[in-house]
């Protein structure tokens, strides 16, 4: 993860825009507690918003050069929208859209917003990092995001360590780092001032979730209670997972020698591990087009990146899913 800080801090260089028509945001929205003021434009954005296909379709963020790049796009059977919203990560489910974008502000300082349904800004928070991660549970209900940051003492001169949040958009709670959970490793209770955690993705009940931690140079998947403020280590190296529609699996990017990453699926019941047929490098947290399908982003260069698909099952071959484009999300 922390190899590609170099192509996180380049892709940080976008447009801001303004709330837009998500009219796949349709359903299930959960209203969240003491909203913020509405963004600049806010007010008529439903009259200028471009109008949003309800699916199928992948909402994701675009790369190619032009007024296109950093802007949410939607690719689908009927081609492709780019939509008046600028963000470095962003993704979206039951009722909820999460952008993590450039304050409009403050140029060169980051903050998430989260959109409801009826195109209002109801939560922003501005954070101290560089936007990495961001996902939203298939309710809706929760929305959590990742950031590199430096300063910490552990990581070295230089050197980066990550911050991942959690807001529950229902009753307005906001847990600013994981790293005040307590921590479970191998069975007994654990403690040290390099744990880490990102990559966090959410079970249907919006109570258990699923994250990388590292310790001791060691990236460890985690099962997480949010309401009890505890995570458990399952076993190591499994970044970045992202959860199976039916519950039952695991994507997620696996470490390789040379500082690389391979795409794998896990299956909870079992814990067997099934390689994908993307043998090329991604720095990527997967989402689940479907069950039976992965998609992710593979960079070109600092700037440019594309999405892919491939089978779920270890089989096929990978397909080039939405052209430069780059953090998916699926709209069903």
């Amino acid at each position: 993860m922390r190899a590609r800080i170099a192509v996180a801090v380049v892709a940080t260089v976008v447009l801001v825009g303004v709330a837009v028509g998500f009219a796949w945001l349709s359903g299930g929205a959960r209203p969240a507690a003491a909203p913020s003021a509405a963004p600049p434009g806010a007010a008529s954005m439903g009259a200028s918003a471009a109008r949003v296909p309800a699916g199928p379709g992948v909402l994701a963020r675009g790369t190619a050069d032009g007024p296109e790049y950093g802007r949410l796009v939607v690719a689908g059977p009927g081609g492709r929208d780019v939509l008046d919203l600028s963000c470095v990560r962003a993704y979206a489910a039951g009722g909820t859209g999460v952008c993590l974008r450039e304050e409009v502000d403050a140029p060169g300082s980051y903050e998430t917003v989260v959109f409801d349904a009826d195109l209002r800004q109801t939560w922003s928070s501005p954070f101290a990092g560089v936007p990495s991660r961001a996902r939203v549970s298939a309710s809706g209900r929760m929305v959590s995001w990742t950031v590199f940051v430096q300063g910490d003492s552990y990581a070295g001169t230089g050197g980066f360590s990550t911050r991942s949040g959690v807001l529950d958009t229902r009753t307005g709670t906001v847990v600013g780092t994981l790293e005040s959970f307590a921590v479970t490793l191998d069975g007994r209770p654990y403690e040290a001032a390099d744990v880490n955690f990102w990559g966090i993705t959410f079970a249907a009940d919006d109570n258990r979730f699923y994250a990388t931690m590292s310790t001791g140079g060691r990236p460890y998947l985690v099962e997480g209670d949010f309401a009890a403020r505890r995570v458990r280590t399952l076993r190591e190296n499994v970044e970045c997972p992202s959860l199976s529609p039916d519950g039952t699996r695991l994507a997620f990017k696996k470490p390789r020698p040379g500082g690389t990453w391979r795409l794998a699926v896990l299956d909870l019941a079992t814990m067997s591990e099934t390689p994908l047929a993307e043998t090329r490098d991604v720095d990527d947290q997967p989402a689940w087009l479907d069950d039976r399908t992965v998609m992710y982003g593979v960079a070109r260069d600092a700037r440019h990146a594309d999405v892919w698909a491939v089978p779920a099952d270890g089989g096929g071959r990978p397909r080039l899913l939405v052209p430069d484009a780059e953090s998916p999300a699926p709209l069903r």
